[in-house]
């Protein structure tokens, strides 16, 4: 049996989310070119890979001559590129790097989703969103002969996923709004969300609880509930567990939510130096 599910918790939810750290605090902890090259690569990302100069200078809140500059820096070095219509995409170099730190990652997390298996009996799935996908990285198995299993690697739409719910319910209404129009919401099942106005129903409901649900929505039979991963006031990953229907829904689903939030906080700290 196999499953595409994996679980994510917005971490900000119920009181998650850590003090934001103050500018003056921030201005002495980092070097500023640096953190305003980051802030526009994460700007593309956040407008699925591609933007131009305004939206870049309302995302970050950067002078356009700054914004410039570090463009021309960063598309000489291979981590932007300037497309025909003279909008910015992310660039080539980062796939390598992106690919090294996926790798990476999905080994950091085995011992937190191995505590994920030992607290539900069920596998643990961690994953991340690229783009408009979900991205498998890494997978601890259940011990039970009858268990799921999500190929690391697999790439699949996040609307019909745990994962995917969580890792939507951290962004703005807007930016999931874009997303669904570039992919569409097909039905994977008859249980599948495959409207806008009630995704955006049920991302509100996953940010009140913190945690998401798949109730057969992805694969018929199977049920996973998902946490989030945040590093800093981000959520970068998620993690969950699933399993047949009547094994999960037979679980205690806020205590097992309570417990995978403990140990997805763990692994975010782990991944932002403890900090």
């Amino acid at each position: 049996m196999s499953t595409d599910h994996l679980g994510a918790d917005t971490g900000h939810a119920n009181g998650d989310r850590p003090a934001a750290q103050s500018p003056a605090a921030k201005a002495v902890n980092t070097v500023q070119s640096v953190d305003r090259a980051l802030d526009l690569l994460e700007a593309l990302a956040g407008h699925g890979g591609e933007a131009g100069i305004s939206e870049l200078a309302a995302a970050t809140g950067l002078p356009y001559g700054t914004i410039h500059r570090l463009l021309r820096t960063l598309l000489d070095r291979g981590y932007v590129r300037q497309e025909s219509d003279r909008r910015y995409a992310l660039g080539g170099a980062l796939v390598r790097l992106g690919g090294m730190a996926e790798r990476l990652v999905g080994v950091w997390a085995q011992p937190y989703l191995k505590k994920m298996v030992e607290l539900s009996g069920e596998t643990a799935n961690m994953a991340v969103l690229e783009g408009d996908f979900i991205v498998y990285v890494a997978q601890a198995p259940s011990p039970r002969r009858l268990r799921m299993f999500a190929e690391v690697g697999r790439r699949v739409l996040p609307h019909s996923t745990a994962v995917g719910k969580v890792l939507l319910a951290d962004r703005p209404d807007a930016e999931v709004t874009s997303l669904v129009e570039r992919t569409g919401m097909p039905r994977r099942t008859a249980n599948t969300i495959t409207d806008l106005s009630s995704m955006l129903t049920e991302l509100e409901r996953v940010r009140d609880r913190g945690y998401a649900m798949d109730l057969g929505e992805e694969e018929l039979g199977v049920h996973c509930l998902a946490v989030g991963v945040r590093d800093g006031s981000r959520t970068v990953a998620a993690m969950s567990v699933s399993g047949p229907a009547e094994r999960i829904d037979a679980l205690d689903r806020e205590e097992l939510a309570a417990g995978m939030r403990r140990i997805a906080r763990d692994f975010g700290a782990e991944l932002g130096g403890g900090q």
